[in-house]
């Protein structure tokens, strides 16, 4: 294909994909809502994901530590870990981590699914009986999502510094009490926020990707299998390029 053609597909897909998420944001914000089913959606999505969230986040920060501390040995910059470890996690890897980890299960699951419901005509048969495929397939999904990449990234948060805090004392010959108050003492309420405002916007990605590239499976089995690659390829580039200008953007109002 060349590159005028490829230049074509990509603008015809973002042009898609916004719209796409225009009309899930509407669908999400007006009645009737889809109360059931999003639950459901956030006990498949979100408590199905703490497993892999809990082991990506709690060994990091124990990697983070020890990096931090062997690096710069000479700067006595392992009395400084605590605030390394909740500084780096809650406003940065924790995040992003979670969304790259996560995001790629939970929109592996989402496209294979909904495209599996594309190719068989499930979708087109909730058409033909009046039901909006959007209201009652996306808008469940989209919704998990804000709700739980939040949530997990929060616990991550909290693992990651606890996974800092085994490898202060266990390794750094430091005490419990000491790593917890260089904690407390440097972490802001302003790092926690700014984290967590990344979440929402890396799970609106994560979502609406994820559920345009099913509903819009093409050739069948195969098709699903290329919708769910490129899920994961697009929402990872999408969650760590809006990172770079959520972090100038909230460095600025900070």
């Amino acid at each position: 294909m060349s590159l005028p053609a490829r230049l074509r597909t990509a603008a015809r897909y973002a042009g898609g994909l916004t719209l796409f998420a225009g009309r899930a944001l509407r669908v999400l914000v007006t009645p009737p809502f889809e109360l059931r089913l999003g639950l459901l959606q956030m006990e498949r999505l979100g408590l199905g994901s703490f497993g892999v969230a809990s082991i990506t986040t709690l060994f990091t920060g124990m990697v983070l530590a020890l990096q931090t501390a062997y690096s710069l040995p000479g700067l006595g910059i392992k009395y400084y870990i605590g605030t390394v470890v909740a500084k780096s996690l809650t406003r940065e890897l924790g995040p992003v981590l979670v969304a790259l980890i996560v995001g790629g299960r939970v929109g592996a699951g989402i496209a294979a699914e909904l495209g599996s419901m594309q190719v068989t005509e499930q979708v087109d048969a909730l058409r033909s009986l009046a039901t909006d495929p959007v209201r009652k397939l996306v808008t469940p999904r989209l919704a998990a999502c804000l709700l739980m990449l939040p949530v997990l990234t929060l616990y991550g948060d909290l693992l990651g510094v606890f996974g800092g805090l085994l490898i202060a004392v266990g390794q750094l010959d430091l005490t419990a009490a000491f790593y917890l108050n260089d904690v407390t003492s440097s972490l802001l309420i302003g790092d926690v926020a700014s984290g967590l405002g990344k979440s929402f916007v890396f799970a609106f990605f994560i979502a609406t990707v994820a559920c345009y590239n099913g509903l819009t499976v093409r050739g069948g089995a195969d098709g699903v299998g290329r919708a769910t690659t490129a899920t994961v390829v697009t929402t990872a580039v999408l969650v760590l390029i809006s990172d770079f200008f959520l972090t100038k953007l909230f460095y600025l109002l900070g």
